[in-house]
């Protein structure tokens, strides 16, 4: 959601914040603004609505000169987006740049509206400001300042406080919502994101919860939630971290679908051998702790959720292990029954969706076996507080609309599964190779699928003046169809609801005439005579259909009926060959609708508060 990127450096900062801000446009935001301590000793602050060309346009215009400073990307949550509700927000000599939401700021406002101070915006970060600004008069420094006003704060946040009057340090702090420090030569950076820093270092810490720390050109200290001194881990970023150019394709979102077969590739790499599955990075109490588990708990939101609902047919049907998903917003707020040798699972591309790392800690404490995060950023929160995780390798993903983060999960769910379901005699080490082999074709399968991308092109038009649409499947590709429709929302606009297709007698029949496009997931599998029989509902009442299926499930396109074929695969396979035509139909109608589809209105990439 919002983004956050701080500098005390040797140099003028202005334009390394500026390029942090570029960096985490991804993430979804509505306005931007920076503020530089200059030379002076003076606070020099840009604010803009609108995207973060127009805030360096500004700086172009009128330079700040400076080696302190913070800048902030927001996405609205208290106050429209404005000018006068961007961030950094001043008070005094205080400025402040936060992600997150601040649950006790009417109360707090309040009692600073009473003490004389004056707002200015509708933020909940502006009374961070001037509670530190009251506070810092009565303090020792500016980190207990921070630290008392912390104490004072309900909800969530990760923020950095700059002081004009000693601008040779910042002071961030982390509750809820993430924080990276980058470590430098004779200075050093903050970021909501390791991404936006990558242009000026490799080597960082990250914050864990409840963590204060000071921060000046040559030293780091951080202060546990008790105040203590602390030492955090350094990590050093790999080269395959930094993605931000669109290498020729129009879209990040382009990019990413077409850089599937790669995605899964690494995935897959070191875990397959000519016979067998085998996750080596799992350590010998996490496989133990797999291996026992009775039940599977999978925790997710969005597009991980989907991939969760899938697993869940998996590890039923091919482990025989009962296992149960839920959206984590849910989940963390019912009172829940920990079934017995129950394996919690948690899936992320981020590591830092607010909910499911609220879920994770909610879970642990009601005493689930063990916790295994499936994850694509290596160092997040999710991945540093389960007890063991396993990375999708996809890379960085920029697009706000998941993609190669979906498919990954997927490919690794499924190797999960079938190491599970080895281990309990649920798979014969002759159906393991003949998997193993699927699997190894999979990445050349995925390119084949994406082939036909003309195919799919050219039904885009059909989508233009629509605006509803229906996907149907039945069996794991249920939550495919899901995905499907999630996808279309995401980037075109059009209303899209997904249905197992025998649902349909049991009322969204009442949707379907001929403006409303169905669009069908039908595999050669043991369903698909039923699932013909729901076309013919479909086609009985004037339906548009867009069936989706491989050559020998005997579908020929006609009035009404356009059939796209995909190739033959296995059929455990199958729920990641057919979510890529998916993703395309998706995009191309995107196109047609003009609609941003790397950064679509209202959404944000990770959802760091509720």
């Amino acid at each position: 959601m919002c983004g956050i990127v701080a500098a005390v450096a040797q140099r003028d900062c202005a334009e390394i914040l500026i390029e942090g801000l570029r960096r985490l446009e991804y993430r979804g935001y509505d306005s931007a603004g920076i503020t530089v301590v200059e030379r002076a000793g003076e606070m020099c602050r840009h604010r803009q609505v609108g995207k973060v060309e127009m805030l360096a346009s500004a700086l172009a215009a009128a330079p700040l000169h400076g080696g302190t400073g913070i800048a902030h990307t927001r996405w609205a949550t208290h106050g429209e987006p404005s000018e006068a509700n961007a961030h950094p927000h001043h008070s005094s000599h205080i400025a402040v740049v936060h992600n997150g939401i601040i649950e006790n700021h009417e109360q707090l406002r309040e009692e600073l509206q009473a003490k004389g101070y004056h707002f200015v915006s509708q933020t909940d970060t502006e009374v961070i400001a001037h509670l530190i600004a009251d506070l810092h008069p009565q303090s020792d420094s500016l980190t207990q300042a921070v630290q008392q006003a912390v104490a004072r704060l309900q909800g969530a946040y990760g923020m950095v406080v700059l002081d004009a009057k000693n601008p040779d340090e910042i002071v961030v702090a982390r509750s809820g919502s993430p924080i990276v420090i980058g470590l430098g030569l004779g200075e050093n950076f903050v970021a909501s994101d390791q991404l936006a820093l990558l242009p000026v270092t490799r080597r960082f810490i990250y914050l864990e919860e409840g963590d204060i720390a000071t921060i000046n050109r040559r030293d780091i200290t951080i202060y546990d939630q008790q105040g203590a001194v602390i030492t955090r881990d350094e990590v050093e970023a790999s080269g395959q971290t930094d993605s931000a150019d669109k290498g020729g394709f129009r879209h990040y979102m382009e990019k990413e679908i077409h850089e599937q077969p790669e995605a899964v590739a690494n995935t897959l790499a070191g875990r397959l051998d000519a016979n067998h599955i085998g996750l080596d990075t799992l350590s010998p109490d996490a496989k133990k702790a797999l291996l026992a588990a009775e039940h599977i708990q999978i925790i997710a939101c969005g597009t991980s959720y989907n991939a969760g609902l899938v697993a869940r047919y998996w590890f039923e049907s091919i482990a025989g292990v009962s296992c149960d998903v839920e959206i984590a917003s849910e989940f963390r707020y019912r009172d829940f029954v920990v079934r017995p040798n129950s394996l919690l699972i948690t899936l992320s591309q981020s590591g830092e969706t607010a909910d499911t790392l609220a879920a994770l800690r909610l879970a642990k404490a009601k005493g689930y076996m063990a916790a295994l995060s499936i994850c694509n950023v290596p160092g997040s929160s999710l991945v540093r507080e389960s007890d063991m995780h396993l990375m999708t390798r996809a890379g960085a993903e920029i697009g706000v609309a998941s993609t190669k983060a979906f498919t990954t999960q997927l490919a690794l769910l499924l190797l999960l599964v079938t190491l599970v379901a080895r281990d309990k005699a649920r798979l014969s080490p002759a159906q393991e190779q003949q998997l193993v082999e699927q699997l190894h074709r999979l990445p050349e399968l995925l390119k084949q699928v994406l082939a036909i991308a003309p195919q799919i092109t050219a039904l885009a038009p059909d989508f233009a003046d629509k605006h509803h649409a229906l996907f149907l499947g039945r069996g794991e590709f249920y939550p495919i169809a899901v995905e499907a429709a999630l996808k279309l929302k995401e980037i075109s606009y059009i209303h899209a609801e997904a249905y197992a297709a025998g649902e349909l007698k049991h009322g969204p029949l009442a949707l379907v005439d001929s403006d409303m496009p169905v669009i069908v997931i039908a595999p050669n599998n043991e369903l698909l005579e039923k699932l013909k029989s729901n076309i013919e509902e479909v086609r009985a009442r004037g339906g548009q259909l867009y069936v989706f299926a491989n050559e020998s499930a005997g579908f020929v396109s006609d009035e009404g009926m356009t059939v796209v074929t995909l190739p033959d695969c296995d059929a455990m396979l199958a729920p990641l060959v057919y979510t890529l035509p998916m993703q395309l139909l998706a995009y191309d109608v995107a196109l047609i609708k003009g609609t941003d589809v790397d950064q679509p209105r209202n959404l944000a990439k990770s959802v760091t508060v509720e």
